[in-house]
């Protein structure tokens, strides 16, 4: 793996992705030749039904596992030909994870479960690493709640701090899995619009989702069916404008 690794425009290209599995007496085929790319700054939303390959092809982009063949292309380096340390040197620098669960550690503050990424690279935080966690807090609006720990925050702030975290080792890509399927509808569209500010700052973002009216605020929608890809289509402006509207003249009242 290079030292630097350089981009070419692409956050990541999948070319003729397979993921097989064998489960007792039987081969499974989760990906069936997958092919798409997303450049530098893209927004895309992957979607699909169960069974369809989403959460292997998450799984792969993630570099959490390899494909039976076919590549992922980060820059110039072909993740599928890596070997599980450099994998997980992926991981921890190049791609910025945002789960459903959020993940934080329960016994670290705000700013602590933002520096976790930083943690795994062995080396003592540096002062510019530690105002760049405080900087990130403030970013995502917990600036004054830095001493905080998950328990004292909502599911809306746990997810921001999990937002912040994702871009400590400034990524490849933001990799967001169901972000909003713990939120309700006000804190959903709270998270939305941080995702677009952030793409519109430049930051890739590839987001994993069930739900048809989170898929429109992307700009593009990968949807698979049964291993391969069904389609791949942009949303226009005035889609994701729409989407917008609809979320805000529906929202909840608040009592």
């Amino acid at each position: 793996m290079s030292e630097t690794m350089e981009t070419d425009g692409y956050a990541c290209r999948v070319v003729d992705l397979k993921k097989e599995y064998v489960l007792k007496s039987e081969t499974v085929r989760a990906l069936r030749g997958v092919t798409f790319d997303i450049p530098v700054g893209d927004y895309v939303a992957i979607m699909g039904p169960s069974g369809s390959g989403k959460s292997t092809l998450l799984n792969v982009l993630g570099c959490l596992d390899q494909p039976t063949s076919g590549s992922l292309w980060l820059g110039n380096d072909d993740a599928a030909k890596m070997s599980d340390d450099e994998l997980a040197d992926i991981r921890s620098q190049r791609i910025g994870f945002v789960f459903q669960a959020y993940n934080l550690i329960q016994q670290l503050t705000v700013v602590e479960n933002i520096q976790v990424p930083l943690f795994y690279q062995g080396r003592p935080l540096s002062p510019e690493q530690r105002k760049r966690c405080h900087d990130l807090a403030k970013m995502v609006g917990l600036g004054d709640r830095l001493d905080h720990r998950p328990t004292q925050l909502s599911g809306g702030q746990q997810q921001r701090v999990a937002i912040a975290r994702s871009l400590v080792n400034d990524p490849y890509f933001i990799l967001a899995d169901e972000p909003t399927g713990n939120l309700d509808s006000r804190t959903t569209e709270e998270i939305l619009q941080l995702f677009e500010r952030l793409n519109n700052e430049g930051r890739t973002i590839i987001l994993v989702t069930h739900e048809d009216e989170v898929s429109k605020r992307a700009k593009r929608v990968v949807r698979l069916k049964d291993g391969r890809l069904q389609w791949d289509r942009i949303n226009s402006q005035e889609v994701r404008d729409e989407a917008a509207r609809y979320a805000l003249e529906n929202m909840p009242v608040e009592v």
